[in-house]
């Protein structure tokens, strides 16, 4: 299967550290690098963590229900709860409760208005009631929590997850800067760091966030339970453009495709969605159910990259990016992708390539949005890998280029093997000199693939 759904288009994989334990993610791991292996083109893997789970205890009879302008209490009891009061273990949340805040309960299905707070209850009017059962969800709009983002279970899933080599660590919960920052201590440079905007704290220190972490993932789900669903599209494009600025790749993921859980064909209104992340400038949209749980899983997958391919077909696609265009910033990365850009656009090249040791490179080409695919040649696997996350690059593993014509030749041998050129079509390269120092990007080559 992991192979059907890499045929059909993914080119990530999300290991969900909030199911299954490690035994399942090893099996998981070790199937798709024999994917890569088999497919000879680097697969990225995302270990997310679960992050804290605020959820209520046990009920009485395993339900009950909630009628609007009901009362009903929170307190910190370990007695099974029942209609008129449930459990909520986490007595340190008490003292950020507030008269008038609002509890989001089961996804925001059921939700609750806070009457009055003690240090260990919160006595609450049902403003949207409905069936309630044990262990759901619980969310607090708008409370900075005192709660920090890393669990002793994401602590011992962070530590297998690295053992193991995965590509990314996807941080839930981040609310603060310091919490971005706490995890990179832990993480170092053996993963790249993908922070996950799902509360309105972190959408106030967004640029904070984004100058701390590798990558972005806009988590709607969550985000949609925080605040007024309403403002959730919005944000989402705030945080591409935010994202997309600094050079960060950033993913807008759930309930993308959601109705391919069970149908096997979208709603009309999913593709919208679907298009509307591409146009925004997302550099990856992400499937959840649709591929962990659902009927249809290489359906969905192929038709999300079919989305994906025609809305960056589109005459208004590159126009609507280039709209927002991000100046160059004074670096020689950044002035060689912004020359690069314009000299494949002048020339019709077939591909702009990079050659890269750290993803840096191929990053800033990427953050241009050339119009061409950008090619990004390295000789570390795991930059490779991390790559696969990227808009337009298709990376390489191979050996640095050790003088001038072994660049030139690799690069259009590579750019010709690949599907990328044919003999005749030009491609831009940029490399670095002295070669094989990493970092001494400075020059950029117009070669003719034989």
């Amino acid at each position: 299967m992991i192979r059907a759904l890499f045929d059909a288009g993914a080119d990530v994989f999300r290991l969900n550290f909030s199911h299954g334990e490690h035994d399942t993610h090893e099996a998981a791991l070790n199937a798709i690098r024999a994917v890569e292996s088999q497919a000879g083109r680097p697969i990225g893997i995302i270990a997310d963590l679960q992050g804290p789970k605020l959820r209520i205890g046990d009920l009485i009879g395993g339900s009950v229900t909630l009628e609007k302008g009901a009362s009903f209490t929170l307190d910190s009891s370990d007695e099974p709860g029942d209609q008129n009061r449930a459990p909520f273990p986490h007595p340190e949340l008490f003292q950020v409760l507030q008269p008038r805040s609002q509890i989001s309960v089961d996804d925001g299905r059921i939700r609750l208005l806070v009457d009055r707070v003690t240090g260990t209850t919160a006595e609450t009017i049902v403003i949207s009631g409905g069936e309630l059962t044990p262990n759901k969800g619980v969310n607090l709009p708008g409370a900075v929590l005192p709660i920090a983002p890393l669990t002793s279970k994401d602590r011992a899933d962070l530590d297998f997850a690295l053992e193991r080599g995965v590509d990314w660590v996807a941080l839930s919960f981040v609310q603060r800067p310091s919490d971005v920052e706490d995890a990179r201590k832990l993480i170092g440079r053996r993963a790249a760091l993908m922070a996950k905007i799902e509360k309105p704290s972190a959408v106030n220190y967004l640029t904070e966030i984004i100058d701390l972490a590798d990558g972005i993932m806009v988590a709607r789900g969550d985000l949609g339970v925080e605040l007024p669903l309403e403002t959730v599209p919005g944000l989402q494009k705030k945080i591409v453009r935010a994202a997309r600025t600094a050079g960060k790749p950033v993913v807008v993921a759930t309930q993308m495709l959601e109705s391919m859980i069970h149908a096997s064909t979208p709603t009309r209104a999913e593709v919208s969605d679907v298009v509307t992340a591409v146009y925004d400038g997302a550099d990856a949209v992400m499937l959840s159910a649709e591929t962990a749980a659902g009927s249809y899983p290489v359906e969905t997958v192929t038709i999300m990259s079919r989305i994906a391919a025609q809305a960056e077909r589109d005459p208004l696609y590159l126009p609507i990016l280039n709209a927002e265009w991000a100046e160059p910033e004074a670096t020689h990365v950044d002035a060689l992708s912004a020359a690069a850009r314009q000299v494949a656009e002048t020339l019709g090249s077939a591909a702009v390539i990079t050659f890269t040791s750290t993803g840096a490179t191929a990053l800033r080409a990427a953050r241009k949005r050339p119009g061409v695919p950008v090619l990004a040649l390295t000789h570390d696997v795991r930059t490779a890998r991390q790559l696969a996350l990227v808009w337009g690059v298709h990376s390489v593993h191979t050996d640095d280029a050790t003088d001038f014509d072994d660049m030139d030749e690799r690069a259009c041998r590579i750019a010709r093997e690949q599907g990328f050129a044919k003999p005749g079509d030009t491609v831009i390269v940029t490399y670095g000199v002295p070669f094989g120092k990493p970092g001494a990007t400075n020059t950029l080559y117009i070669a003719s693939v034989d």
